[in-house]
């Protein structure tokens, strides 16, 4: 073989890798973003900061996990209302968004185990007493 054909032969085997690489990148479909709605987030950024802030000022965590019984514990006045959005960052089709709305004691306890096992980010946001806050916790189911 002599130098021309060594060549073409690189070339070759070169243009035939990145033809490859770019068929498996095109044919990908599980890939998800953070959010739907990027930009409109973005803009409402002002207020999730007001919100952390707030919680900030608080004592201690509103958010409790146990790993034992996987179950997720409240700290939150009665009468208040809010959000609880079970992100999981591998796979958005396995995010949830539950409604909480504490009207007695009893209601601080949510169960957790109907979740797929792996990491989770738990991202709460509530109103009580017409203060908005916001906190974030990470598990692992």
């Amino acid at each position: 073989m002599n130098w021309g054909n060594g060549i073409l032969l690189l070339l070759l085997v070169f243009i035939g890798l990145m033809v490859t690489l770019v068929t498996i990148c095109v044919k990908q479909d599980d890939i998800h973003l953070v959010t739907e709605n990027y930009y409109a987030e973005e803009i409402k950024y002002q207020e999730h900061i007001d919100r952390v802030s707030n919680t900030n000022a608080m004592e201690g965590k509103v958010m409790q996990f146990d790993a034992a019984s996987k179950t997720l514990q409240f700290k939150l006045p009665i009468g208040s209302k809010g959000e609880l959005h079970l992100f999981r960052p591998s796979d958005a089709r396995m995010d949830k968004k539950i409604q909480i709305e504490i009207k007695d004691s009893e209601s601080n306890t949510m169960s957790l185990k109907g979740l797929e096992p792996g990491y989770w980010k738990m991202k709460m946001t509530w109103e009580a007493d017409g203060v908005a806050f916001f906190e974030e916790k990470k598990i692992d189911i």
